[in-house]
């Protein structure tokens, strides 16, 4: 067997070719909300609300609606929860946002415990992007196209609430109306995720091409172009390894960009995207 046959072969499969469109669709939305991610230092909201989409997922499943719905309203609900606890003053919000999406993980662990079910329900926190449906594949396309066109609609906006929210707020944005956003499209891009790497592993989609494209770049724009590409690539090469290994295909993509992330921060260029210099020059150019 040639070069080309094992490139072609794993594309001769229904289910293969699912795999391959969920996952780069899922790695492209994911790595753009990675870029403000990294820059604001949400990799800990990431995690949160990643995690805390699990019950919702199981009882979308058992009333027999689509898991993205079940899905936003518990991310959602952690979002709304978190902010309950913060503004209390007596907690910090780390540790509002451990709590919270521990206890809404747990929650979810064991309505999967038991709930009675022909499916297994492990596949949401591993993830099954192999047993990809078509109908599954047009709710990922579909949001992630939303998600991507949010951000790339509102990117001068959320650039600069990013870099200086005290100047955004200056000038007449809510801050508070942006953050409100970012925290959507993630709830959003969790539930794109959760199809190819279950919820266990979403926060690595969400944190890892951003944290790549940041060391290799300083310009934001230039950040947002190569984030998506990096995670595309690594996504696809690790649904190949996957195929061709008989590993675990959410497993095999995080590895690949876990791979790639250190490769670049031994090899690559030294990026000063997040020191205070690039500060004023994102500034002046937003604000034009």
């Amino acid at each position: 067997m040639t070069l080309v046959d094992l490139i072609l072969e794993p594309w001769t499969y229904d289910f293969m070719v699912r795999a391959f469109l969920t996952t780069t669709l899922a790695a492209v939305v994911a790595a753009l909300l990675s870029c403000w991610l990294v820059l604001i230092g949400w990799s800990l909201m990431g995690d949160a609300v990643s995690h805390a989409v699990l019950p919702g997922v199981v009882i979308a499943y058992v009333l027999g609606v689509p898991f993205a719905l079940g899905a936003l309203v518990f991310g959602g609900l952690a979002v709304v929860l978190i902010g309950a606890v913060r503004d209390t003053g007596r907690v910090k919000e780390d540790a509002a946002i451990g709590i919270v999406f521990t206890t809404l993980f747990a929650l979810g662990l064991v309505l999967v415990s038991v709930t009675p079910s022909q499916t297994d329900l492990s596949h949401i926190i591993f993830g099954n992007v192999l047993g990809v449906s078509t109908a599954e594949l047009v709710q990922v396309a579909v949001l992630a196209v939303v998600g991507a066109a949010v951000l790339l609609v509102k990117r001068r906006d959320l650039v600069l609430f990013a870099f200086d929210p005290t100047h955004a707020h200056a000038i007449g944005l809510s801050t508070r109306r942006l953050s409100a956003l970012l925290l959507g499209v993630l709830a959003l891009t969790a539930v794109v995720t959760l199809q190819v790497v279950g919820v266990i592993l979403v926060v690595a989609m969400l944190i890892i091409p951003g944290a790549t494209a940041s060391l290799l770049t300083r310009r934001f724009g230039r950040m947002l172009v190569l984030a998506p590409i990096i995670s595309a690539l690594c996504s696809i090469t690790g649904i190949y390894l996957s195929y061709w290994l008989d590993a675990a295909s959410g497993g095999m993509v995080v590895l690949v960009q876990g791979a790639v992330f250190a490769v670049v921060l031994l090899a690559g260029p030294r990026s000063a995207l997040l020191r205070g210099r690039a500060r004023t020059q994102v500034r002046a150019r937003v604000s034009r």
